[in-house]
């Protein structure tokens, strides 16, 4: 009995290692235009996988979905995993609840090094697009104030909106100001230790919700303990297709 929960224990900590990488499609209205974006959310203690990055070609935008660190992790390592998603393309950087743990200004600070972007109720432009595309985002809402509004007051019908919240369960509060081409969140991590359908949170998805396709990651890293089960890490690809009708 004992090695078979010492077998079960190992089989999750391997599992919460793999390096999967989903690749999505979203479809928008517009001027004909691609382009590719990298998504990852949850990475809090873990190493981003170097080999993993090499299979996925240079994107226009890399987006940290919230949760990029916590308590545990230190700031060489955090600067790391920088170095690494830099490699991708340019970064931006959605607050999640546990980044301020590391402290506020540490964070800052490496990513004013790094040049990357933090978008907090706000919305920026992504440059050399056919479309007016926008990253918009909003500010951690477990112990923050947020403002969906703030978030989404450039966002124009018509233009190419990616929207991201760390806390997807908040999702809904931005229909009746603006519908994006696309919603994207983690921070539940499937559930992370699963017993089929039964979960604490719901599995990871991409799914349609209010007509707007809608990206629930499972994440990268852990929390609490370094263990998963039917709940596999995953980063993601997403592959913007904008067609005339």
């Amino acid at each position: 009995m004992f090695f078979a929960a010492l077998l079960f224990i190992f089989y999750m900590v391997r599992e919460a290692h793999e390096n999967n990488i989903r690749t999505h499609f979203v479809h928008a209205r517009g001027k004909k235009d691609r382009f590719s974006i990298f998504f990852i959310a949850d990475v809090h203690n873990r190493k981003i996988n170097k080999k993993m990055l090499e299979q996925i070609e240079p994107v226009e935008a890399v987006i940290i979905g919230g949760d990029f660190a916590d308590k545990r992790v230190s700031i060489p390592k955090i600067e790391m995993n920088l170095q690494r998603l830099q490699s991708l393309g340019p970064i931006y950087f959605v607050w999640g609840n546990n980044d301020r743990e590391v402290g506020e200004g540490n964070l800052l600070a490496l990513f004013r090094k790094y040049d990357v972007t933090v978008v907090e109720d706000d919305a920026v432009q992504l440059p050399n697009r056919s479309n007016v595309t926008w990253i918009s985002a909003i500010n951690d809402t477990s112990q923050r104030q947020y403002s969906f509004k703030d978030a989404l007051a450039k966002c124009k019908e018509g233009d190419v909106t990616l929207f991201i919240s760390h806390n997807p369960q908040v999702f809904n509060q931005a229909y009746p100001i603006h519908k994006p081409a696309l919603m994207m969140g983690g921070h539940l991590h499937g559930g992370q230790i699963r017993l089929g359908k039964l979960g604490m949170h719901p599995h990871g998805s991409y799914t349609m919700r209010e007509g707007v396709p809608t990206l629930i990651s499972n994440g990268y890293g852990t929390t609490l303990l370094p263990l998963r089960l039917m709940a596999k890490p995953e980063c993601h690809v997403i592959k913007v297709i904008c067609e005339e009708e």
